[in-house]
């Protein structure tokens, strides 16, 4: 199927530019060229054999050797043997995960160092836990 550069945008977008199934770094302009580094096509999550449809929420990007080796088989049982439960999130939702990362992280650390030191440990703590949290990758949740 051919799709427009307006849905491979989208497509490509959706996880970040990463290989759904196993979160690899794919290239934009690898599309369809199989032998290239980041090379990737467009992947069926609900595979069309089993009754998927072409619609975009039923579209990733995935590299070629994960949309190959999937075949007819599950989204869930192709990425669960690459260890992941997931999709990568898109640049929009990684973006307000690590803000709400860091946003917990510097309330808890900031309460404990409260507690524990006072007012210097809050401030110490809450930036701590601030950092710690922006740091954590939110698509391993």
């Amino acid at each position: 199927m051919r799709y427009s550069n307006d849905d491979l945008n989208d497509i490509y977008d959706r996880t970040s530019g990463k290989c759904h199934i196993c979160h690899r770094k794919l290239a934009f302009s690898n599309y369809a060229c199989f032998g290239e580094r980041g090379a990737w096509e467009v992947e069926h999550s609900n595979p069309q054999a089993c009754g998927g449809s072409s619609r975009l929420c039923n579209l990733y990007a995935a590299c070629i050797s994960c949309n190959r080796a999937k075949g007819k088989g599950t989204t869930r049982s192709a990425r669960a043997y690459h260890g992941n439960k997931r999709a990568p999130l898109s640049y929009g939702r990684r973006a307000a995960a690590r803000q709400k990362q860091a946003a917990t992280g510097a309330a808890v650390l900031g309460t404990l160092g409260g507690i524990i030191f006072g007012p210097i440990g809050a401030l110490s703590g809450a930036a701590l836990g601030a950092v710690l949290g922006d740091k954590q990758n939110p698509d391993h949740r």
